[in-house]
């Protein structure tokens, strides 16, 4: 199969967004969780959680700002500057899916899906009870992308939350024994195995790929 721009654009418009969702593979299932001024919890999975650096730490999400659609996870980071990034795990995958629903804005998906709040160190926004990997967020700067009125959020990591056992020498995260889970398009999920684990590439050191 060979689909060029024109084909692309002449798809159905669902099916297009799903094609454009899944080809880059498998992204990180994330819950981002934040709380408006008037005391309402918001929960809403992302698929879009990027690294953007570790000196300082920062991590990116797209979201879309309109003013005709009400977005509560970008209207109370805005508004609080805090927010919460929670690790999606095999065991409440259909929990997560489910925040992706359009409540009201007095409804938290928290409640309505079946996970629990969890407020700690005094942090301003609630993490995810049920997530083992999660992390407290402060807000830097939104980045508008005019090309789809969309915004890349970043902020720095101001807190991290995990079991010991997931931490493993060298700071690497054994992302198979957290139960983690991956998204491809915007409705299919994926258990995570580790396949292998590899020393920092130097060209002195490479491997004899001709074995």
């Amino acid at each position: 199969m060979h689909l060029d721009k024109k084909s692309i654009q002449d798809l159905d418009k669902i099916e297009r967004l799903n094609l454009i969702n899944s080809v880059t593979g498998v992204k990180p299932a994330n819950l981002i969780g934040s709380h408006s001024e008037d005391g309402h919890s918001n929960l809403a999975i992302f698929s879009s959680v990027i690294h953007l650096g570790s000196n300082p730490a920062l991590i990116g999400f797209n979201v879309r700002p309109s003013d005709e659609v009400r977005r509560d996870t970008y209207e109370n980071i805005m508004a609080t500057g805090f927010y919460t990034i929670n690790h999606v795990h095999n065991s409440f995958i259909q929990q997560a899916h489910y925040t992706s629903a359009k409540f009201d804005r007095e409804e938290s998906e928290f409640e309505k899906c079946g996970l629990t709040a969890e407020w700690m160190e005094g942090f301003p926004a609630p993490y995810v009870k049920e997530s083992r990997l999660k992390l407290g967020m402060r807000f830097v700067r939104a980045i508008p992308i005019d090309l789809n009125d969309t915004a890349l959020i970043i902020g720095t990591v101001e807190h991290i939350y995990l079991p010991d056992e997931a931490f493993e020498k060298g700071g690497h995260l054994n992302l198979e024994a957290l139960g983690d889970t991956g998204i491809s398009g915007l409705n299919s999920y994926y258990s995570l195995k580790k396949m292998d684990q590899f020393p920092y590439a130097r060209p002195h050191e490479l491997p004899d790929f001709n074995k």
